[in-house]
This record gives C-alpha cells, sequence and structure tokens, in this order.
C-alpha cells in the first residue's frame, strides 16, 4: 500500500510540474502577442484603385455576341445533364 502511495504522489507532482509549465508557457504567449500588437503598427486596408474608361457589358451587348452555335450546344449539354440527373 506504501508503494501506490508514492507512485500517486510522484505522479501528482509530476502532473504539476507539466500544468505549470504549460500555464507559464501560455502566459509568456500572450504577453509576448500583445506586446507585438503595440509595437507593430496595424496594415490599414487598400482601397483598389478602379479605372474610370471601363465599359460595362449591358444585356444586350451580351446577347448580340452570342453564337447560335455555342448556344445549341450549351442548351443540348444542359438536357443531357438534366435527363441523366432524372433517372
Amino acid at each position: 500500500m506504501d508503494n501506490i502511495t508514492g507512485l500517486l504522489s510522484e505522479a501528482a507532482s509530476i502532473m504539476a510540474i507539466g500544468m505549470a509549465m504549460v500555464f507559464l508557457f501560455l502566459t509568456l504567449l500572450v504577453f509576448v502577442v500583445r506586446l507585438m500588437s503595440k509595437l507593430l503598427p496595424t496594415e490599414q486596408p487598400t482601397v483598389p484603385v478602379r479605372p474610370k474608361n471601363t465599359k460595362q457589358m449591358t444585356t444586350a451587348d451580351s446577347t448580340a455576341q452570342n453564337d447560335p452555335k455555342i448556344v445549341a450546344a450549351i442548351s443540348a449539354a444542359v438536357h443531357r445533364h438534366r435527363s441523366a440527373a432524372a433517372q
């Protein structure tokens, strides 16, 4: 019985030492991160510059450029996909 008590006390002391080491490491990590956040400047978000002379495509422009062969191929592919998914 005396042997078990010694083993349990040794296990408890090793556990306490391990927990103390983890606590100290995490505390040090928190302080280092706080120090870095105060020392290093924060990044300002950059606003993207939009070109002034860009032409936006309207719906009428995009439909005028559609090739009938391409539209037929896309329609056939969609039809085949939907019919295969229904089975």
